[in-house]
């Protein structure tokens, strides 16, 4: 039987896993044997457990409207119609949602619904297209005094290589996620105040929505708007996001079952890597770096992402209740591609592909299958199945080369 809130354990009194917690039990020990013990109690009470002790309450859903600002339908070379929309969803200002949808296609298409750094006109290079209303970080290219200029037009067009997407017959949808809430901790806590309703000035309570579950509720509202597209599948829609952008898009993923299928890139930790670290990889004091991200580096360098109570677990890892095979786990049994690069050890792609193997047993319940292998794929080799995985040559970074992996694996799940 689940607790409820208000009556789950103190951080300090939740009782230690040396290993990982089992997906297919209760907090009380109460194993899950069917499907329906998974959707109706298990399921439940995970996404209490992350909202509780680590991403913040979801936020409610609201009345979601949509106003076209402008459709192109010869974009791309004539490719596609391209649509600019102001969706209202409750925040002060509307989410500036950029949508592409292919000319030619024999019937609705599916769609990747991405949320990016730099503003929508940084995806393409079309000066029609407005410029981000809301405040960027200054190390963008094109970027002054925290406002997009004309400069920045395009500049992260390689990265989202939406003529590819076009090309292969599915939609893409992008919105930049400081429309929701910027990535900044000071202006990121008033937001996060209004969001929910406080008082000026008035501080987080340990379990309140936190930046990256408000980003996730961002996807969720424009998927709201995206179902009243009449050219593209409600039902093929894919979540897609690269590191903190890339944990988002598992979170709302996980608390969102329209989504169909996710696609979390290099999304590291607090996302798909493990906070469970080995010893030798979370060495960390004043003059060593740790090998991999830890619970304590991101939570001192990003305190506005993760909810206050998260914060107890820095140096208590083994105290949570749950771990991010768990968050995989709650996407089931839909497909989930972890996307990683050699170079980006920061991310720990050995740590994600265990995360991935450990939502293996919700999976074979829930779905029949998963993941398909005991080891990581070779550089450059999709791994494809339910549980999937794929690690090219190179650094943090989204490329060209990652969207040809995704595309791939979306054929495989989506068509």
């Amino acid at each position: 039987m689940s607790l409820n809130a208000a009556e789950y354990p103190a951080p300090e009194n939740l009782p230690p896993h040396a290993g990982l917690p089992a997906p297919l039990a209760m907090l009380d020990g109460t194993r899950i044997a069917t499907p329906a013990e998974w959707s109706s109690s298990r399921a439940p009470e995970l996404r209490a457990l992350f909202q509780h002790y680590m991403y913040g309450v979801q936020p409610a859903a609201g009345e979601v409207t949509g106003k076209l600002l402008r459709e192109d339908r010869k974009a791309l070379g004539g490719k596609a119609t391209l649509r600019e929309v102001l969706v209202s969803c409750g925040l002060e200002a509307p989410v500036h949602l950029l949508i592409f949808i292919p000319n030619q296609r024999s019937k609705l298409a599916a769609c990747f619904l991405g949320i990016n750094f730099a503003g929508n006109h940084a995806v393409i290079d079309d000066p029609k297209i407005q410029l981000a209303q809301s405040w960027l970080p200054s190390r963008h290219a094109g970027v002054e005094n925290n406002r997009a200029t004309d400069a920045a037009r395009g500049t992260e067009q390689e990265k989202w290589a939406v003529d590819q997407t076009i090309d292969r017959g599915y939609a893409l949808a992008t919105f930049y996620h400081g429309d929701i809430v910027p990535d900044d901790g000071v202006l990121a806590e008033a937001v996060l105040a209004r969001l929910r309703k406080a008082s000026a000035g008035e501080k987080r309570a340990p379990s309140d929505t936190a930046t990256i579950m408000a980003w996730a509720w961002g996807f969720s509202r424009m998927m709201d708007y995206l179902v009243t597209v009449p050219e593209i599948d409600p039902r093929r829609v894919a979540v897609v996001g690269h590191s903190r952008n890339g944990k988002t898009a598992l979170v709302a993923a996980a608390f969102d079952e329209r989504f169909a299928l996710a696609v979390p890139s290099q999304a590291g930790c607090g996302g798909t890597a493990p906070s469970r670290v080995a010893p030798e990889l979370a060495a960390s004091n004043d003059k060593e770096r740790p090998t991999v991200e830890t619970l304590p580096v991101i939570n001192k360098a990003f305190p506005h992402w993760f909810a206050d109570r998260f914060k107890a677990f820095n140096d208590a890892r083994e105290r949570l209740p749950f771990d991010q095979h768990c968050l995989i786990a709650l996407c089931a049994p839909r497909p989930v591609l972890i996307s990683n690069a050699t170079d980006d050890q920061w991310a720990n792609p050995a740590g994600q592909f265990e995360m991935l193997r450990a939502a293996d047993p919700v999976y074979r319940l829930v779905a029949g299958d998963g993941g398909g292998a005991e080891k990581m794929p070779k550089v450059n080799q999709l791994l494809a199945s339910r549980l999937g995985s794929f690690i090219r040559p190179g650094k943090h970074a989204m490329t060209r080369e990652d969207w040809k992996a995704w595309l791939d694996y979306a054929d495989r799940w989506l068509k």
